[in-house]
């Protein structure tokens, strides 16, 4: 069973709001009444509370005082807050509004309407709250896959592809995604090829794709897929040796392959902007002018290697 919400009451003279108090006992709440602004700090620092109904007009502490010191504690800053005030000056409405309170009251004030504002901005801060809980949660979840999967995608050498019953591409490592440009130039970014949906073994132009598959018993809701190059040639791997990242490495195999920049952006993973920054820098660390120059110093590497 859930226990009932909490409203401290603040007021320096509690007795003028004895119905607003009957009220909200009688609809379930919790009421804590202070009568100035220093008790209202303590039980606040003693006990959880929910919201806050506030007198703007206290000695001591006054109202004004009391939200300024609430907002400036990392507990108590996004509680809901009720202004109540005898004075009725828009100009004070707006300084209530500006402190950080949710809502402004006038008194005298309707027990009634006390009551629904009351419920209301529980029900806002309740709902507020569930949804922070939410968005911790998946933003935890989220950060895990993520996590889980740039670490399969960038650790794995190996070719691994997840495809639900539909053909859709749910996961890919980079040297898949590279192997797919590479045999089957024209498919469709994000769907497993056709030409690969039934084969165990694949050729293109460009070589020899085997494939091997696995799939949980009973369960053909997603099916891995392993892709091995028979004969591989020299890749990306091997143009690092012209002193080049790994990264300007993949750029430069691509290049030589013949690909925009757009295109490489897509069989990368990136933006056609990371793609050209990568380019700028290679043509300076190679000492060319152009992609020309770029892709005949990784043809002529690639075509010593054995292969």
């Amino acid at each position: 069973m859930s226990q009932p919400s909490t409203v401290l009451v603040v007021d320096d003279t509690p007795a003028n709001l004895g119905l607003v108090l009957e009220s909200l006992g009688a609809a379930g709440l919790r009421v804590l009444v202070a009568e100035s602004g220093a008790r209202a700090l303590e039980l606040l620092a003693q006990q959880p509370v929910d919201l806050v109904l506030l007198d703007m007009i206290m000695p001591g502490l006054d109202g004004l005082a009391v939200c300024q010191r609430m907002k400036q504690h990392p507990v108590w800053r996004d509680l809901p807050l009720i202004f109540l005030t005898a004075v009725d000056d828009p100009a004070q409405k707006v300084r209530a509004l500006e402190a950080g309170a949710v809502d402004y009251l006038n008194k005298p004030v309707h027990p009634p309407e006390v009551l629904a504002r009351v419920r209301t901005h529980l029900d806002l801060q309740a709902a507020r709250l569930a949804l922070q809980r939410k968005n911790t949660q998946l933003e935890a979840e989220i950060a895990l896959r993520l996590d889980a999967e740039s670490q399969l995608a960038q650790s794995l050498d190996r070719a691994l592809l997840i495809a639900d019953r539909e053909g859709r591409l749910v996961f890919q490592t980079h040297r898949a995604t590279h192997l797919l440009f590479k045999h089957l130039a024209h498919h469709q970014p994000g769907r497993l090829p056709p030409e690969l949906v039934r084969v165990e073994r694949y050729q293109s132009p460009a070589g020899t794709l085997l494939l091997h598959r696995f799939m949980e018993q009973g369960n053909d809701a997603l099916t891995v897929l392993y892709l091995i190059e028979e004969h591989a040639p020299p890749g990306p791997a091997e143009l690092t040796k012209l002193g080049i990242t790994p990264r300007q490495a993949e750029v430069l195999y691509w290049i030589a392959q013949g690909k925009t920049n757009a295109e490489i952006a897509i069989i990368l993973g990136t933006s056609p902007r990371t793609v050209e920054k990568h380019v700028e820098q290679l043509l300076e660390r190679l000492g060319v002018e152009n992609r020309v120059g770029a892709a005949a110093q990784a043809s002529e590497l690639l075509r010593r290697l054995p292969g």
